[in-house]
């Protein structure tokens, strides 16, 4: 499982032209799935999301987690994150989990989440428009 993860205000997914999910303040996440992604590594990035120190304190540092500031989540799926470019100028996929698995276990990898904090998405296999206004700017990749 990979995640990129952004600080992000303000942002928002549109399917066509109209707006599914959006977040004030909080985390923009894009998400993808490869062979071998369970319950259990779902559940260990939930927890690494949620609890990711990338928030400014009071003193302008990187101290607080999405917990610790009261956001929420837009969760994007993200097949993409698997693209191989080693060989040629056309993106491979197939490390990427194939669509009917992928959809079970972002469905699972949002019910985690919602575990902890609000959760807005956008709609699995969709052509989607993400509007994001990245905080900082502030982002990470994550792999499990």
């Amino acid at each position: 499982m990979k995640c990129i993860v952004t600080n992000s205000v303000n942002s928002e997914v549109v399917v066509d032209g109209v707006v599914v999910g959006s977040l004030k303040k909080g985390l923009l996440v894009l998400v993808g799935f490869t062979e071998g992604d369970n319950l259990e590594s779902i559940s260990k990035m939930v927890r690494k999301i949620v609890n990711l120190r990338i928030f400014l304190d009071e003193n302008g540092v990187m101290n607080k987690s999405l917990l610790d500031i009261g956001g929420s989540v837009l969760s994007v799926s993200q097949f993409t994150l698997y693209a191989d470019t080693k060989k040629g100028n056309r993106p491979s996929y197939m490390r990427a989990l194939n669509g009917n698995d992928a959809k079970v276990l972002y469905d699972l990898f949002n019910d985690e989440l919602k575990k902890y904090v609000h959760v807005e998405t956008g709609i699995f296999g969709s052509n989607m428009l993400v509007k994001n206004n990245n905080c900082g700017p502030t982002t990470i990749i994550l792999e499990i």
